[in-house]
């Protein structure tokens, strides 16, 4: 059985599997406009020489990010999932950063007591969160919200305790990694979510 991870919310499209022990591999495509068309083939060559049946949970970044690339990818997660019945992780693509930099940096959850993230957004706005990383996964400290620069910095400023701060440009795809570590941390304690929960987030309302 495998565990599959999907990122789309870029102009890239990344993908990591996990046999659910240690092995793992993820790439990354530069597709661009052309995501729709080559989504699948890339999926197919990818997941080789496992199938579909192999499958025992998806996992999507669910956004922010692009609206197009995102809404396609959790589509598709969606679709996946619900017709092979198995469970389907929706994943904040700013968590997936911030947990991709402590799988780099063992050490950051005992140096910094807090990770915020931040990425562009439309009109000079940011996307910003702030996570908590511990041993076993993140816990949120300052949900992701769209904030102006300035509303930003004051949040930033006013943080209690010390901070690492990221903030994200490209090469937004390679953290599908973290989508597929804390969609696996959350499989492993028993978390089963329906393909239903799973919403893209676009920064302002989730669209049903």
């Amino acid at each position: 059985m495998i565990g599959l991870a999907i990122h789309t919310s870029s102009p890239e499209l990344g993908l990591a599997l996990t046999n659910l022990d240690t092995v793992e591999r993820h790439q990354v495509w530069p597709l661009g406009r052309d995501l729709t068309q080559y989504l699948h083939p890339c999926l197919a060559e990818f997941m080789a020489p496992y199938t579909w049946a192999d499958l025992a949970f998806l996992a999507v970044a669910k956004g922010p990010g692009g609206f197009t690339g995102t809404r396609i990818g959790v589509v598709v997660a969606r679709t996946l999932a619900q017709q092979l019945s198995i469970p389907l992780f929706g994943v904040s693509s700013l968590a997936a950063i911030a947990h991709q930099h402590v799988l780099h940096n063992p050490l950051t959850f005992q140096q910094t007591p807090a990770i915020a993230v931040a990425m562009r957004a439309q009109r000079g706005e940011v996307f910003g969160a702030i996570y908590q990383p511990y041993p076993k996964g993140l816990t949120i400290a300052h949900p992701e919200t769209v904030h102006t620069q300035a509303e930003w910095e004051v949040w930033l400023k006013s943080w209690p305790q010390p901070y690492h701060l990221i903030t994200a440009e490209g090469g937004l795809a390679d953290s599908v990694t973290g989508v597929l570590s804390l969609a696996k941390l959350m499989w492993t304690a028993g978390d089963r979510p329906s393909w239903q929960t799973v919403l893209p987030f676009y920064g302002q309302h989730p669209v049903r």
